[in-house]
């Protein structure tokens, strides 16, 4: 499976051969450095650890991993690719960079999307509110009613005002564009989750 970490820089438009506007999203990725490798029998699970990005201020547990950067300074990210079998190709130190992705090919995106705080049913459902005349006040965003009658109690899942955004959200079938490899960016399609300098986890 083809993985690498990345940050969001921001949207764009693409055009095409017959000269239509698509949407997009540049994005930096990598170069990542695998700096553990995790088995079966030792962990309980398999799976690869990858660090990403630099961070000149570490901790004495951090430091044995800044010797297998090139830069020799600190990750900024840790993250672990989960396998379903055995590791076979990766070892400890190796490093991937942006080249393993081609244009054409079709990847998904993991992100944290935008923090809205505490929003109301309007915003964070898309409730219509409601009327604005026929003897009612102040009620043009409401919830309505919460509740059968009778019950004496709010059913779990109703959809209410709440905490909104800052979950993890997953792309999927999105298109590479473009690839500067000498820059290390990508032109992926369509929108990405998260602020500029969201981190991001990009599959193949």
């Amino acid at each position: 499976m083809k993985f690498i970490l990345g940050l969001k820089q921001n949207m764009s438009q693409y055009l095409d051969k017959d000269g239509k506007a698509h949407p997009a999203t540049l994005l930096s990725a990598g170069p990542i450095v695998a700096t553990q490798i995790k088995s079966k029998e030792k962990d309980k699970y398999n799976a690869i650890q990858f660090g990403y990005g630099k961070k000149k201020k570490v901790n004495n547990p951090q430091k044995k991993l800044a010797e297998l950067s090139p830069d020799k300074v600190g990750f900024r990210y840790l993250k672990e690719l989960r396998l379903d079998g055995e590791n076979n190709e990766i070892k400890t130190g190796d490093i991937v960079d942006i080249s393993i992705f081609n244009e054409g090919d079709k990847i998904q995106v993991s992100g944290i999307s935008k923090g809205k705080g505490f929003q109301g049913v309007v915003k964070r459902h898309g409730f219509h509110g409601g009327p604005r005349t026929h003897g009612q006040k102040h009620s043009e965003r409401e919830p309505g009613s919460i509740g059968a009658g009778g019950v004496q109690r709010v059913f779990k899942g109703k959809r209410m005002a709440g905490r909104m955004g800052s979950d993890r959200v997953t792309v999927k079938n999105l298109k590479v564009l473009k690839i500067d490899k000498e820059s290390n960016e990508m032109l992926v399609s369509g929108a990405i989750p998260g602020r500029r300098g969201t981190l991001l986890e990009i599959k193949g």
